[in-house]
């Protein structure tokens, strides 16, 4: 299925091709501390549709993970990462897309297994 996402401000919008039945809850300490429940999906999966310039990014720890978000409104909606497999990946916050009923997914813990 083809869903639309955005920051808050819709400043960084983008479409995301995916069936969304499942949520990780990271841990690490930039998303528990923003809340995002997240799923993950092959890059090439991901539209931006808004300009690059409209996308900000943070990175930390070992730098390979890079955190999107928007300079405007602060939202943080996708990043983006190589897999374990070598394969481009996209993480996306489910909470981003209004499309997705967050009551009805299974959320799941990050244990640190959860590649």
């Amino acid at each position: 299925m083809l869903y639309e996402g955005s920051c808050h401000c819709g400043n960084v919008a983008f479409e995301v091709e995916g069936e969304f039945t499942e949520a990780l809850d990271c841990n690490c300490s930039l998303c528990s501390r923003r809340g995002g429940l997240l799923a993950f999906v092959p890059r090439e999966k991901l539209v931006l549709k808004t300009p690059e310039d409209n996308v900000s990014t943070y990175t930390f720890n070992r730098h390979v993970i890079r955190h999107h978000f928007c300079a405007n409104c602060g939202i943080a909606p996708f990043g983006e990462a190589v897999g374990p497999k070598g394969a481009a990946m996209a993480s996306i916050n489910l909470r981003c897309i209004p499309a997705v009923d967050i009551g009805a997914l299974t959320v799941k813990a990050y244990d640190g297994a959860a590649r």
